[in-house]
């Protein structure tokens, strides 16, 4: 593999040496530069005059005796190493060698630009708590799929997932408990900052949410003196939503919220910070706008943007908030304040649906969300009055009040994370859902090789 002496192009290059070794068993190694090309060399290239790629894309060559690989970024490189990837027999993705298979690649030209730049999952720690390597497994799933953003919910009313060390309590006792009891857990800074950088070399963004004024139980446990919930502020292990919601008239809760944002802005290098906003029913409407215009003001102190769920659109929005749409139509008054969007339809994108009524795991409170329904959708018509220009992205969540560990997410995400990741990447007139299905299929054989517990959709002819 020839790369450029960029760091991350030789991160990429030793990626993909990493993916290649084992099951060829070849030596496979990592050089710099372009010169002495031998037959099947692989050659990364980096280069600042293809405009056209953008900051994602990818030009992929093969021919008879070369893989030539070119990209105006490494994030191009490292998407277009899984386009390899895919390319290549399912049997690369064993661990043990795997002989008598001819590793080969037909000729192909590809050029591959992402339609939007946000393409993401969200993962619910909070309600059930999920271990940094069970996290990381969902980074690996995400990247081979070219999605670039972890959405990491780290608070509700189960659970407190992140050490603030200006404010103990919020661990020790807001951490201490999960959906249905057991012991919760937490994720010290030093892990997270391992969890971030895992999921840097992989090109993804790890966007921490920590939800309010609602959806708080966990943190008013460890601070009741700050509740104006309707019920009392003591460990929750049910699931009900709505009631829970700080004094947003008090500055002793500014005050915390301010030692939670600084301290997670912090060890966040990415943009953004999610702060919640959803499902608040204890608030008069004046009350929650105030305070969503208070934590953004915050948010900005501490050089993040904000995200946060449609429901903020209620609020006064800087033109740099981005709204995240799950149920209504109510993030077109964000696009009013020049506020950009993330579409997350429940009925579309929320990975915890049921895919069928004969489902196992997950809940059917928006309806039951086939493979189908997952792809065969078009942002830019799903809520009236938005725009394709107004729009940042797609996002996949999963929340966690029946999953458990992360086969049972493995299990609901896949096969419709893929079909996800392919409406955020793929133009709407690219894709065609007989097509897809087809190639779905076939990688049956590569979650087989990578232990993924994939759910066999009867839609998909396996």
């Amino acid at each position: 593999i020839h790369a450029p002496a960029d760091s991350e192009a030789q991160g990429v290059a030793q990626a993909l040496a990493r993916l290649l070794r084992p099951a060829t068993g070849f030596a496979i190694p990592v050089v710099t530069g372009a010169t002495d090309l031998r037959p099947a060399d692989i050659v990364l290239e980096l280069t600042g005059t293809e405009a056209a790629l953008g900051d994602e894309g990818y030009q992929l060559d093969v021919d008879a005796s070369t893989v030539r690989l070119r990209a105006r970024h490494a994030a191009g490189l490292f998407h277009g190493v899984q386009t390899i990837r895919q390319l290549l027999p399912v049997r690369i993705e064993s661990d043990m060698r795997m002989g008598g298979t001819l590793w080969s690649l037909a000729p192909a030209h590809v050029v591959d630009v992402p339609r939007f730049a946000w393409r993401g999952a969200m993962l619910d720690v909070a309600r059930h708590f999920f271990t940094v390597k069970e996290v990381e497994q969902y980074v690996d799933l995400l990247a081979l799929y070219k999605m670039n953003v972890l959405h990491l919910h780290l608070s509700d009313d189960q659970g407190w997932r992140i050490e603030i060390r200006s404010r103990p309590l919020l661990t020790q006792v807001g951490g201490a408990t999960q959906v249905g009891g057991g012991t919760g857990g937490f994720y010290t800074q030093a892990e997270y900052a391992a969890l971030v950088r895992y999921a840097s070399e992989r090109f993804i963004t790890i966007v921490p949410e920590i939800d309010m004024p609602g959806h708080t139980n966990a943190a008013l446990s460890a601070y009741p003196a700050l509740s104006c919930s309707t019920r009392p502020a003591q460990r929750y292990t049910g699931t009900d939503v709505g009631w829970s919601t700080f004094c947003v008239d008090s500055a002793a809760t500014y005050a915390l919220v301010d030692d939670v944002v600084r301290e997670i802005a912090a060890i966040t290098p990415g943009a953004y910070i999610h702060l919640g906003g959803d499902e608040v029913q204890a608030l008069a409407p004046a009350q929650y706008a105030r305070f969503v215009e208070r934590i953004q003001e915050i948010a900005a102190r501490h050089g993040k943007r904000m995200v946060g769920w449609e429901e903020i659109a209620h609020a006064r929005l800087a033109p740099t908030t981005i709204a995240q749409h799950w149920r209504s139509d109510s993030v077109v008054r964000a696009v009013a304040y020049g506020a950009r969007v993330i579409l997350s339809p429940a009925s579309r994108a929320y990975l915890d649906m049921k895919y069928s009524t004969d489902t196992e795991l997950g809940l059917h409170w928006a309806g039951y969300v086939s493979v189908r329904a997952a792809y065969d959708w078009d942002p830019a018509t799903q809520v009236p009055g938005l725009a394709e220009r107004d729009i940042v992205g797609v996002e996949a969540p999963i929340w966690s009040e029946t999953v458990r560990n992360i086969a049972a997410v493995q299990r609901l995400a896949v096969p419709r994370l893929p079909a996800l990741a392919e409406v955020g990447w793929s133009t709407q007139r690219a894709r065609d859902w007989p097509a897809f299905r087809e190639r779905l299929a076939t990688h049956a054989g590569r979650w087989e090789l990578l232990g993924i517990n994939f759910f066999p959709s009867p839609e998909i002819a396996w």
